[in-house]
């Protein structure tokens, strides 16, 4: 017997932003900023700006999952900030690179298996 998946819904995915402010004023700091950044990328995350890293998650479920790993690898100092928004939020989303608009990155495309 097979589990049921459920349809996938613009209001059921996510997109998580995690945004930080990490002191670097020391070498142990810039080291544990620079391991935190590397955690992100490692875990699929992408970098939107300096400090700011978004990710793709296929549900609320799967960004729970996502902000309990970044919470077990936070750093002993700085401020973490993590926000979740539907994919409808985010393709609301406006993006300017200079004075010229830039598309918002889709879903991935391994969405498009299911």
């Amino acid at each position: 017997m097979t589990a049921r998946r459920p349809a996938l819904s613009g209001y059921r995915m996510m997109w998580l932003y995690v945004m930080f402010d990490l002191p670097v004023g020391t070498a142990a700091e810039r080291k544990a900023a620079a391991r935190f950044r590397k955690f992100l990328l490692d875990r699929g995350f992408e970098m939107a700006q300096f400090s700011v890293y978004l990710r793709f998650a296929e549900s609320k479920e799967a960004a729970e999952t996502h902000i309990a790993r970044i919470r077990d690898a936070l750093p002993r100092k700085g401020k973490v900030h993590i926000v979740a928004i539907t994919d409808k939020q985010y393709g609301n989303a406006r993006i300017f690179a200079g004075r010229k608009r830039e598309r918002s990155a889709g879903n991935p495309d391994q969405l498009a298996l299911f």
